[in-house]
């Protein structure tokens, strides 16, 4: 049977708190805490990782014709998500908390506006656009699937001699 860490904690906030954390690691490639929490939330990222990596080409792209402002017939190109993408994509959702995307250096309030209208969530966008075509090819070129996140261990915390950990991103 498959043992978990119980982080000192109730089991609804043991989970808020490893949803929360692997949310923060995918959004920004690296966090610091225990080592403990680094551990639980290490698996937690992987099995999310997985999951996009197993659905993320399941795109269905089909040719539609629509009338322009002018009323003249043109071809637009349409892809949306498989159903499995969407059914992963749903479920991603579920296991992390939604962030809002973050503006960028320099860019205007009107730029920012255009840039993030069109994308609700940007977790999942990021997680199936940028993650998961990486580590797809990270996991054909060493041959087996896991491996996405490392743990190192960073010393002792000085206020309570906890054991402190970076978990990062490979």
């Amino acid at each position: 049977m498959a043992m978990q860490r119980k982080l000192g904690k109730p089991t609804d906030q043991r989970m808020a708190l490893i949803r929360q954390q692997a949310t923060e690691l995918l959004m920004n490639g690296k966090i610091e805490t225990t080592y403990a929490r680094a551990k639980e939330v290490q698996k937690y990222a992987e099995k999310i990782i997985t999951l996009a990596i197993n659905n993320y080409l399941d795109t269905v792209k089909k040719v539609e014709t629509r009338r322009n402002s002018k009323g003249q017939e043109i071809q637009v190109e349409v892809i949306n998500d498989g159903k499995d993408k969407l059914d992963a994509r749903r479920r991603i959702m579920a296991l992390t908390y939604d962030v809002p995307d973050k503006k960028l250096d320099g860019e205007s309030d009107e730029a920012f506006k255009a840039r993030t209208q069109k994308i609700y969530h940007a977790l999942p966008e990021k997680i199936f656009n940028e993650l998961a075509p990486k580590y797809d090819q990270r996991s054909k070129d060493v041959g087996r699937k896991g491996g996405y996140t490392r743990v190192l261990k960073m010393g002792f915390r000085r206020g309570d001699g906890a054991e402190t950990a970076l978990i990062e991103l490979v």
